[in-house]
């Protein structure tokens, strides 16, 4: 029987941003990966224009990587596709140049293909797990109940997530004119197609927030205009009797945005988050409803740039270990 073959894929479009040194910080994390990387056959990095010493980042994963170039505009989910491209292997598993795995997250994530029947493992990803860090998963990470039974999600992101690869070759990310969501469009593309995404929890990855609050600002209302696209294609996966709430146009983004905020307040306390109770739980709920009045802020400014601004392209600084996660 031929050995199924796998390949990881990290792209480094999130630590295009800022000044910091792009292989300084990518060399932490391969260096927290190596123990893990043994478990695939291709380790694919691409990065935005000429990246220098690779020998280091080599030596930092104790293994060869296989680089690629891209333009120095490339998106962040085009990097992923071209990563995707470079490699062979019969799994695909994809990671983000500014999350930080846990121990043993690799082989979690590829242990459901054992199964013949499993075609996309998710993992679980969050952020930081102080109350910040709980409020902002609450909003940017959640998933949700699958038609598939308990053992999947509906969604998955791009940043902690693995396929065969005749799946991801048919399902791809596009350009959706968002500056995160086209995974989880996609995902709404695997659920219409029949296609389950297998939910694996413990397979663990942190976000990491941006070096500056500035830029904290700045990712929130990005997250804000991707609700207005977003709208259009949650049309698409509600009961034909309620498609015209998502036709309102601003009126159906609130909706959209009134709806998360209490999915992520319901959320507290589940999904393996840390507990708030009492006056943490309510500095949380303050937390969310101050991160969504950004987003929201975000929203106004989507709808008047309209979704042809090509948000992709936008980077944010990654570099710092403001969320003491490298040792």
């Amino acid at each position: 029987m031929k050995k199924t073959t796998s390949a990881l894929v990290i792209e480094t479009n999130n630590l295009a941003g800022g000044d910091g040194d792009v292989v300084g910080s990518l060399g932490t994390l391969l260096t927290h990966l190596a123990p893990q990387l043994g478990s695939v056959d291709e380790l694919v990095v691409t990065h935005q224009g000429p990246l220098a010493h690779g020998d280091i980042l080599e030596k930092a994963a104790g293994r060869a990587i296989h680089f690629v170039e891209l333009d120095v505009d490339a998106g962040y989910y085009e990097a992923k596709e071209h990563g995707f491209d470079a490699t062979v292997a019969d799994l695909v598993v994809f990671a983000d140049s500014d999350c930080w795995p846990d121990a043993g997250w690799l082989a979690l994530m590829l242990a459901p293909f054992e199964n013949p029947d499993t075609k996309v493992v998710a993992g679980r990803t969050c952020y930081r797990d102080d109350l910040l860090g709980t409020a902002a998963t609450t909003i940017d990470f959640m998933y949700f109940k699958s038609p598939f039974g308990a053992a999947c999600t509906r969604n998955f992101y791009a940043n902690n997530v693995a396929f065969r690869r005749e799946v991801f070759d048919s399902v791809r990310y596009g350009d959706g004119g968002f500056y995160r969501g086209n995974c989880q469009v996609a995902g709404l593309k695997l659920v219409d197609g029949g296609v389950p995404v297998v939910f694996q929890p413990r397979a663990k990855t942190t976000h990491r927030f941006p070096d500056s609050k500035r830029e904290l600002v700045q990712l929130r209302l990005l997250r804000g205009g991707d609700a207005v696209v977003m709208t259009e294609h949650l049309a698409h996966a509600m009961p034909s009797g309620t498609r015209w709430l998502m036709k309102l146009g601003p009126v159906s983004t609130a909706l959209v945005l009134g709806g998360r905020f209490a999915c992520s307040v319901r959320a507290l306390n589940h999904q393996d988050m840390p507990r708030v109770r009492g006056p943490e739980r309510a500095k949380t709920i303050a937390m969310i409803a101050g991160l969504s009045l950004v987003d929201a802020a975000g929203a106004v400014r989507g709808a008047f740039e309209g979704r042809h601004k090509n948000k992709q392209r936008v980077t944010l600084s990654y570099h710092h270990n403001v969320d003491g996660l490298a040792s």
